[in-house]
């Protein structure tokens, strides 16, 4: 299994969130996905949630950039964990840069690989 491939998941889902449609990122997830995200203390464990999650998110604008990216696979399970940094550009207010931790486990369904676990925290310095 080429790297190439987990690689090229986080530019798929980089491409959704500059979409602004919160639906489309949600779909990258699994049925059964779990998402702890960045900005929220809920854990989200459905589609409806996760797409919740992002429609707040998605107001901010959000840009994402890997900093630093570690891709493991096995069979049809692939871990991409690493550092990515958000440019946000909410309305009316300037441009900020985050820093955050993540991991993104993804599983191999058919032909498309979906995201069934995303972890991520900001930077705590």
């Amino acid at each position: 299994m080429p790297t190439q491939i987990i690689h090229s998941l986080f530019d798929l889902w980089n491409e959704a969130l500059l979409s602004g449609d919160a639906g489309k990122v949600a779909a990258l997830y699994a049925p059964d996905a779990i998402l702890l995200p960045t900005v929220s203390n809920k854990v989200r464990h459905s589609h409806e949630e996760i797409a919740d999650y992002f429609a707040h998110f998605l107001l901010s604008k959000p840009n994402g950039k890997i900093l630093e990216s570690n891709v493991r696979t096995f069979g049809d399970l692939a871990i991409n964990s690493g550092i990515y940094e958000f440019a946000l550009s909410p309305e009316n207010k300037p441009q900020t840069l985050i820093q955050a931790r993540f991991t993104f486990a993804y599983r191999k369904t058919g032909e498309d690989w979906l995201i069934v676990e995303h972890h991520s925290s900001k930077m705590p310095e």
